[in-house]
């Protein structure tokens, strides 16, 4: 299946910036673990999804989970969901290694504890995940458990900003109701307000690099290394954006503002062996 077009590997370098700021927010499945993936050949719940997830577990870890599941009883139920999601969060993200039930589980507890740090930091694991989701039907149903979560969070603080931003990137990355100009509009509200908010200017830039913009969106992140120099993730897709554009000069250019800042040997020799590329 295709990545979703704003990771799309297209010029030389996309596949770089895509590894090094991209990852998995849980380490990569086990073989074998239960891929919810299967579960997205069709129309999604979670009930689906762990129905998958539980088919790769070994026999006494599905036992265990059904256990923990089934543990709930009379008296304090909150406090007792509460304590099993977490348990079954930790299960999930620590010895089965799925992400799909680990963030369920952990929105499952924000939802219930209501909390607004909980619920963004919930609705920060699956947006920060869909981001590199393959599958369009997983990718909405990730999209829309964050934004739930995000909605949650903006009853108890309208005037979270950031919350806003995030809100308006499940529209976009996600494509909620087919309509990424929904969530534009929120992003854009925030950074109309204030134009050094680099979450905003990040999430319109990718908006524009969905819609093909490429003009745009280096506008965003140009503002972006304005406000930050040092910004790595915004030189590299300004070098990234150039290349698509069939700027050489201007990708080299980057690549070369870029080298300062890279901390990781092999992204560096990656850099290097692109800019020789153009060259030629």
């Amino acid at each position: 299946m295709k990545k979703p077009q704003w990771i799309t590997i297209g010029a030389g370098a996309a596949l770089v910036i895509v590894l090094y700021f991209f990852g998995r927010t849980v380490p990569e499945k086990k073989p074998g673990a239960g891929a919810a993936a299967t579960a997205a050949e069709s129309v999604i719940s979670i009930d689906t999804i762990l129905f998958h997830s539980k088919e790769g577990l070994p026999v006494e870890q599905a036992a265990r989970i059904t256990a923990l599941e089934n543990s709930v009883v009379r008296g304090d139920v909150k406090g007792q969901k509460l304590e099993l999601y977490h348990q079954l969060a930790h299960f999930w993200r620590d010895t089965a290694r799925v992400f799909e039930p680990y963030a369920w589980y952990e929105a499952e507890s924000a939802r219930l504890e209501n909390s607004e740090k909980s619920l963004t930091f919930a609705a920060h694991l699956f947006l920060d995940n869909l981001r590199g989701e393959e599958n369009d039907a997983l990718r909405k149903w990730k999209a829309t458990q964050a934004k739930d979560l995000f909605e949650r969070s903006l009853k108890i603080n309208p005037e979270n900003d950031s919350s806003t931003v995030g809100l308006g990137a499940c529209y976009i990355f996600g494509n909620i109701a087919d309509n990424p100009m929904e969530g534009i509009l929120k992003v854009r509200a925030v950074a109309d307000k204030d134009s050094t908010n680099i979450y905003a200017q990040s999430v319109l830039g990718y908006g524009s690099m969905i819609s093909g913009q490429y003009d745009r969106a280096i506008g965003r992140f140009q503002t972006i290394v304005r406000i930050q120099p040092d910004n790595l993730e915004a030189i590299m897709i300004l070098a990234d954006l150039y290349e698509r554009k069939s700027d050489k000069p201007s990708a080299i250019n980057w690549y070369h503002k870029a080298i300062p800042f890279i901390k990781k040997p092999a992204l560096k020799k990656e850099v290097e062996k692109r800019i020789e590329e153009l060259k030629k």
